[in-house]
């Protein structure tokens, strides 16, 4: 299999994930620092389903690109 046909296999799988399950993460940041005390707070941000959208559409075009072109058999 060619590179690009795998990068577009799981780019799409990727983008798939996200559509169906959604995809979040967590950052902690500084609050609050006095002395040896420090407060912190943790968010969670979440990954917005277009972005699994574009990225399913271009891992089908990178795929299909990696399979499509010139065969050296």
């Amino acid at each position: 299999m060619k590179p690009l046909t795998i990068v577009g296999i799981i780019l799409a799988a990727l983008g798939a994930v996200i559509l169906l399950r959604g995809l979040s993460f967590g950052t902690q940041r500084s609050v609050l620092k006095i002395g040896d005390v420090q407060v912190s707070a943790e968010e969670q941000h979440t990954i917005p389903t277009w972005v699994g959208g574009v990225a399913v559409v271009g891992g089908l075009l990178l795929a299909g690109a990696g399979m499509s072109g010139r065969r050296n058999a």
